[in-house]
């Protein structure tokens, strides 16, 4: 097979069906690029799922004298009372571990973790945030359990399961994924529908061209290549410009997301270049492949 000649035909085929090779390269591009920020965001959610699953904790805050809940009738309660609270924690089989939180560790902390967030972290006054127990659970599925031996005990403010709240965090980045991902699997079906369009289009226009190579005897494969490489080819460029995209993604979303939220685990670029390496593989395959499909039925071979 001369080489030469494949690499003319696939150039004859490219140019003559320059805006259609265009339409096609684009549209693998936004569908890969779709495809990969969705899988970037499902392996952020995943990461920062597992670093804090063994991290969250439940919170038992006091009351003081800014506390809204009736019960504690603005009071703080003794340094006894402090002490069986934290004793009756212990007590239970579900508490693995009891902390105590004074309310200057518990503003020193907060201030270093919102220290990028300086409008915010000004705010925060001493007192503000009350005496605490921050209790961690052998199973952090038992923490009802937990709230209701301490809900409504003297003393007792309210109990706030951190993990309630990373569930909401981590169900608004789960539909980013979810959506990227469906615009994602139109805009492959688009590009599958594109490649059908292009290659035919190919094909009719070699029409003559196909039809002497049958008749000198040429093989399938010998026919047939220079078309599927058309679709890898386009398939091709398409992904590198996803490529580029990605790496937009990494920088400009998942980067603020990162800066915003406040994720303690980061994806890297390792991950990244993952990410393109397939997206890439995936639409050069998927327009191949399209090609191959759409040709055998057209021209029957």
């Amino acid at each position: 097979m001369r080489a030469q000649f494949v690499l003319q035909e696939i150039w004859i085929g490219l140019r003559r069906n320059l805006t259609m090779t265009i339409a096609l390269v684009v549209t693998v591009a936004i569908a890969m690029a779709l495809f990969g920020t969705g899988v970037l965001l499902k392996m952020q959610v995943d990461k920062s799922n597992n670093y804090w699953s063994d991290k969250v904790e439940v919170s038992v805050y006091l009351c003081n004298k800014l506390s809204a809940n009736p019960a504690c009738h603005k009071n703080e309660p003794s340094p006894q009372a402090k002490a069986q609270i934290k004793a009756s924690l212990q007590s239970l089989p579900q508490v693995a571990s009891v902390v105590q939180e004074t309310q200057a560790e518990a503003y020193q902390r907060a201030k270093e973790r919102f220290a990028d967030t300086p409008g915010f972290s000004d705010t925060i006054q001493l007192g503000d945030i009350p005496d605490s127990f921050r209790v961690k659970l052998k199973d952090p599925k038992q923490y009802t359990a937990v709230a209701a031996q301490m809900n409504g005990r003297e003393g007792v403010d309210q109990v706030i399961n951190e993990r309630a709240i990373l569930e909401k965090f981590f169900k608004i980045l789960g539909g980013l994924q979810w959506a990227a991902l469906i615009i994602a699997a139109i805009q492959v079906i688009a590009a599958v529908l594109l490649v059908a369009n292009t290659i035919r289009l190919s094909a009719f226009n070699r029409r003559r061209e196909t039809g002497i190579m049958r008749l000198v005897g040429a093989s399938n494969l010998y026919i047939q290549l220079p078309f599927v490489l058309e679709g890898a080819i386009a398939g091709l460029i398409g992904g590198l410009f996803a490529a580029v995209l990605l790496g937009f993604s990494k920088v400009f979303l998942l980067g603020r997301l990162t800066k915003n939220l406040q994720f303690a685990t980061e994806l890297g670029w390792l991950d990244v270049t993952q990410v393109i390496v397939f997206s890439v593989c995936f639409g050069v395959v998927l327009c191949s492949l399209a090609s191959f499909l759409t040709l055998r039925r057209y021209l029957k071979i």
